[in-house]
């Protein structure tokens, strides 16, 4: 994929406009740490600006937002991940604060309809990040999947997911037969056995 992102960061030095527009990509995904920017490059970035030096541009990426939970007290990713869950938002829309916090009209799809074969490849990968980065307990990671060029791209690895009943951690477990209280109970008794300090 390569470096999707261009951090632009320091309180004195502000980089030129002209130059951004040629360094940046057509299809852009404009964030101002805190929340997104529904404006064009130029514009986004200067509104962005104006609230903090650090500006984090990267590039719009196509493609469903599916999810994969990962409980690391079981032996292998067959086991240890969970039916893949999906965030459905309406058509022609963009996921963004309002819809997921504010207007209530994004949905929660689990299990998703994907092929097995892309099921099995992103519960093996979210095993394999899950482990690489040394995790412990749960974590909830998070793709996008392009069918139409057969590319799977993790978006990022969630230590700390919702945990409320509804929240599509718990959920993506339960669509596996695995009830919200042994939900708990595995994970706490996982946490007890784990030694303490560093490992």
């Amino acid at each position: 994929m390569g470096n999707r992102s261009r951090f632009v960061h320091g309180p004195h030095r502000t980089p030129r406009l002209p130059c951004l527009r040629q360094a940046l990509p057509r299809r852009l995904l404009r964030r101002h740490l805190a929340r997104d920017l529904p404006r064009g490059p130029t514009r986004g970035y200067q509104e962005a600006a104006n609230h903090d030096p650090r500006v984090i541009v990267e590039a719009s990426i196509s493609g469903r937002e599916v999810e994969c939970g990962v409980l690391g007290s079981r032996p292998d990713w067959r086991s240890g991940t969970a039916p893949l869950g999906e965030i459905v938002v309406p058509e022609g829309e963009f996921y963004d604060y309002e819809h997921k916090y504010v207007d209530d009209v994004v949905g929660l799809s689990c299990p998703t309809d994907v092929t097995p074969e892309y099921s099995e490849r992103i519960r093996q990968t979210a095993w394999r990040a899950f482990d690489a980065l040394e995790c412990e307990g749960l974590a909830r990671v998070d793709f996008f999947l392009d069918e139409a060029t057969d590319t799977v791209i993790i978006n990022e690895v969630n230590t700390m997911p919702g945990f409320t009943p509804i929240s599509m951690y718990p959920q993506m477990w339960a669509a596996a037969g695995l009830s919200y209280p042994d939900l708990l109970s595995e994970l706490l008794t996982e946490a007890l056995q784990r030694p303490l300090g560093l490992r």
